[in-house]
């Protein structure tokens, strides 16, 4: 059984935050006798205020970034941390790098620990990246000699040889980034803490890192936080997941659920997710009301399984040529998949009312994140197009984990047209 190398019980952090009182006269320019004046009136006023009374601070508040937090983290573990900004995940982490002393509460950590919090975590901007790597290396406890070993593939990785001795300064973002992880990553701490930089890095160096995160926990065995907003990278490289929600740890456990309930806490409380109504004042041939039913309701739909989509059409002028489809748009505008109903037999091209079209689709596979539709609703003999709805019914696609293995080969795979089955248009 794997030792506990992290250990955290009722970690707390304070800060101090300043307010700027209300004052008309606060830009004006203040002469020295003015200075003087002031504070000649605020040692007066400390004089003589009552003993052991605290006068109350109207421009000083307490916030609490961390409450009782508290978890434990066994060896070559690969932990996601994840919430909505403000969550306290930062801090945390700063926190366990010791970059930061918490206000409360006890960590005991076992091993050494090389964080990557921000882009040039640790590199000295005059200094070259040959001699940064030397120094971080250093300032991570390694020898000359181990930090020597490890040379040429940490320059190798971070593919910046011909810029090796330039200084960093003028380094892009993108090659501090490169070469700060890949000194982290090779120098073989025990624990290893990233922060959200890899977002800075190109698609291809992002999928390097995971990798080589992935390789760092699996097989060799070493300790991994990771902080990202990108659910498809988290769920990728974790399987245990650290949710914070304002300080306090909202769930820990297995990454799916952790995925879906952060997915769900993103979205509006006032918004219905996956749903569409039209205005009660329209007229003419439109689309009532819309719905996705999503496997795990409120949203969030599990990669792979069924999904339905549901329309409730609204026709006060039927004819023969009404022609009605919808289309999956990713949270980037870029379209997925697209499904048309047209069927000669239809009932509302022959009478007015109102008629329900379901489509259901067996097994619903697409990259987790953020979904919405679009719709057309047209007349093609005439070539008019009677609506067309964008951005609506918006849910979220997770993923289960006992299809963690086969989506990793298997998720650029899209739903087919012929997956879709419509189901008989019912009036309303």
């Amino acid at each position: 059984m794997s030792e506990t190398i992290i250990r955290v019980e009722n970690l707390g952090k304070k800060y101090i935050i300043a307010h700027q009182q209300e004052n008309t006269t606060r830009y004006q320019y203040k002469a020295l006798r003015d200075v003087i004046a002031n504070g000649t009136k605020s040692l007066t006023k400390n004089l003589f205020k009552p003993a052991g009374k605290i006068m109350p601070n109207p421009t000083r508040e307490e916030f609490w970034a961390l409450k009782d937090v508290s978890f434990e983290i066994k060896q070559g573990e690969a932990i996601g941390v994840i919430g909505r900004n403000g969550a306290g995940k930062s801090t945390l982490l700063k926190v366990l790098s010791r970059i930061t002393e918490p206000t409360k509460g006890r960590i005991a950590i076992k091993g050494r620990v090389a964080s990557l919090l921000e882009v040039g975590t640790g590199f000295h901007p005059e200094l070259t990246g040959r001699e940064n790597i030397y120094l971080n290396g250093s300032i991570l406890g390694m020898s000359k000699a181990e930090i020597k070993k490890k040379f040429d593939e940490i320059v190798a990785f971070a593919e910046v040889e011909k810029f090796l001795d330039t200084p960093v300064k003028r380094y892009s973002s993108g090659m501090y980034v490169r070469l700060a992880f890949s000194v982290a990553a090779h120098l073989e701490p025990e624990i290893l803490i990233v922060d959200e930089v890899l977002a800075v890095g190109d698609s291809a160096f992002q999928k390097k890192c995971l990798g080589k995160m992935g390789d760092v926990a699996t097989k060799e065995g070493r300790t991994v936080l990771f902080v990202s907003h990108s659910m498809q990278a988290i769920a990728q490289l974790t399987k245990r997941c650290i949710l914070l929600s304002k300080g306090n740890v909202q769930f820990d456990g297995n990454t799916d659920k952790a995925v879906r309930l952060y997915l769900a806490g993103q979205k509006d409380d006032s918004e219905q997710a996956a749903y569409y109504q039209a205005a009660v004042n329209k007229t003419g041939n439109h689309v009532l009301w819309a719905r996705v039913h999503t496997s795990e309701g409120q949203g969030i739909h599990c990669w792979g399984e069924p999904i339905t989509f549901e329309f409730a059409l609204h026709v006060t002028k039927p004819h023969e040529s009404l022609w009605f489809s919808f289309q999956v748009i990713s949270e980037f505008q870029q379209p997925i998949c697209i499904f048309w109903f047209y069927d000669p037999q239809a009932p509302f091209r022959r009478e007015p009312g109102t008629f329900i079209l379901r489509c259901e689709i067996p097994k619903f596979r697409l990259y987790m994140g953020s979904y919405t539709l679009t719709t057309w609703f047209s007349e093609r003999r005439s070539s008019t197009l009677l609506e067309n709805l964008k951005d609506i019914c918006p849910f979220e696609v997770s993923m289960h984990s006992i299809e963690r293995e086969e989506y990793q080969w298997q998720r650029d795979e899209c739903t087919y047209l012929e997956d879709a089955v419509w189901k008989t248009v019912e009036k309303y």
